[in-house]
């Protein structure tokens, strides 16, 4: 039995059937029958960018977050890299002693 590949569109691809079902001018079956795909899908693609139309006007909001969460995620970068340091440290004085010691072999 053959396997089924799953297609994936670019969003570029998706604007632009969904932008032509929004001018009307043919029916989703027409335009699904010229894409080849399914009507389910086009309206699915369709309820998808209708939900997400105001980040077309909100868009600063959104980029804040992002903003926010990456100036987040450097702090917590910076602090683990000075904790590997600091570890990295303690190793290479444990080696040391151990050396110094005799006791490693």
């Amino acid at each position: 039995m053959g396997e089924k590949k799953i297609k994936h569109y670019s969003p570029e691809f998706k604007l632009k059937v969904v932008l032509e079902v929004l001018r009307e001018d043919k029916t989703i079956n027409e335009i699904a029958s010229k894409y080849q795909l399914f009507p389910k899908t086009i309206s699915s693609w369709k309820k998808q960018f209708i939900g997400n139309a105001e980040l077309a006007f909100t868009k600063e909001k959104y980029v804040k977050g992002f903003k926010d969460e990456i100036k987040g995620l450097n702090s917590e970068k910076d602090h683990l890299y000075k904790e590997i340091g600091k570890l990295t440290a303690q190793l290479s004085w444990a080696k040391k002693k151990i050396d110094f010691l005799g006791l490693g072999d």
